[in-house]
């Protein structure tokens, strides 16, 4: 590390990533710190290689930088480039996937082509603000090392930053359930009889040997599951997962899950050979803690569509509360026609000065914020977090205070949607 920077994003996730590369482009001395020895987090680490909606009713609401990672990354494996067309009459488009693998290398690529210093394998441990810069001690493999930044962005998910900066956090009583990530093989779902198969489960759940929850979303039929191949389908609690406690304890669980599911199918006719193709190495979390902003996006006005005076960009998903008693889902699609915005405010840690949050602990409600938390507004709150931290670096002026105008100028620049641009089909 140097001794300063202009700006320094703290995770390399989804939204950390697009951040760096659009400060990056935009002339800032950046750093990228990332505790994982790998970029796009969710995305990669977590095993959800289909980062939702990047266009809504028939239009791109989502393009920029996030936008042509994914392209590059279709590119490279010979896809073909999705288009609008089939999201025209539909509030749920179909997710767009990618190899995660390639991505991964794709986004490594994308950060070093915008001058943005990588750091992997390091955490922040201390932050202090002094003299309007930020003093940021980074835990190393080799041991504490301190940098200066005029400007912060807060992309750890978590609001890890914000908090250490001493600024307030909304942490839920009960947060949504988070999910490991696998692949299984060894069977042919054609040939399974399911009745026979929820009778065990339910029998295996009573018996205290499975959770319901490690096979299924609602309910302990393992149907779904198994056709879906495992993929995306099990549940756990995860509280205080922005701790490495809590985190720790949700690694833990997660794999506990994943023996007593194993064990449990292998005992059952069909599934004698059943195997784990493919795990992630960190379990998925949903929800942790959110910032306490200059404004907070409710799921009324995010339902609404509401265009804030100080939009950023646009986010498009359903209401998906992932629900902690193993009932399922609290899910709504949005109405016709109705695109959501992000607000400045929401990415704006109340009382800061030269900081900012971008991601999933963007303030927000919570029925909001399970929304928003999804990688596609994710990318586009990195992107203009990334802008309005490279302008504020460049003239001095807080993130609060820069003229709109100047921001959506940099970001149409760099390819990405600004609100009031969109034509829907």
């Amino acid at each position: 590390m140097h001794d300063s920077y202009d700006v320094i994003v703290i995770g390399g996730g989804t939204a950390g990533v697009v951040a760096a590369v659009q400060a990056g482009r935009a002339g800032a001395r950046t750093l990228l710190v990332e505790k994982n020895g790998i970029l796009g987090g969710t995305l990669t680490v977590g095993g959800i290689n289909a980062p939702a909606h990047f266009f809504a009713w028939g239009a791109q609401i989502i393009g920029g930088i996030g936008w042509e990672l994914m392209c590059r990354t279709w590119t490279e494996t010979g896809t073909p480039i999705p288009t609008a067309d089939a999201s025209r009459d539909t509030p749920c488009p179909r997710h767009l996937s990618m190899d995660k693998v390639i991505h991964a290398a794709i986004c490594d690529a994308a950060v070093l082509e915008a001058g943005v210093e990588l750091l992997f394998h390091a955490m922040p441990a201390a932050i202090e603000f002094a003299d309007d810069a930020w003093t940021l001690t980074v835990c190393t493999k080799s041991g504490l090392q301190m940098t200066r930044a005029k400007v912060l962005i807060d992309a750890t998910g978590d609001a890890n930053v914000v908090a250490l900066a001493g600024y307030p956090t909304v942490r839920p009583d009960i947060v949504q359930p988070a999910t490991l990530q696998m692949r299984c093989a060894g069977y042919d779902p054609d040939a399974l009889d399911y009745d026979a198969l929820a009778q065990a489960a339910e029998a295996a759940v009573a018996a205290g040997t499975l959770k319901n929850t490690d096979i299924a979303w609602q309910g302990s039929n393992p149907a779904p599951f198994l056709w879906r191949w495992g993929s995306n389908a099990n549940h756990l609690r995860a509280p205080g997962a922005e701790t490495s406690e809590g985190k720790t304890a949700a690694e833990i669980e997660a794999r506990q899950a994943l023996l007593r599911m194993y064990r449990f199918c292998r005992q059952q006719p069909g599934l004698e050979g059943l195997y784990i193709a493919s795990c992630c190495t960190e379990v998925g979390i949903r929800e942790t803690v959110t910032i306490v902003g200059k404004s907070t996006v409710t799921a009324a006005d995010y339902e609404a569509g509401r265009r804030y005076d100080d939009a950023l960009c646009y986010a498009f998903y359903p209401i998906d509360e992932h629900l902690n008693d193993g009932a399922g889902i609290n899910g709504r699609g949005l109405g016709r026609h109705v695109l959501p915005t992000v607000p400045r405010g929401a990415l704006l840690p109340a009382g800061s000065r030269f900081l900012l949050a971008a991601g999933r602990c963007v303030s927000s409600d919570r029925e909001a914020n399970s929304a928003l938390r999804v990688e596609c507004p994710c990318m586009a709150m990195g992107q203009a977090a990334g802008a309005l931290a490279a302008l504020s670096a460049r003239t001095g002026l807080d993130p609060e205070a820069l003229p709109l105008a100047d921001v959506y100028a940099l970001l149409r620049e760099h390819g990405a949607v600004v609100p009031g641009d969109v034509t829907l089909g």
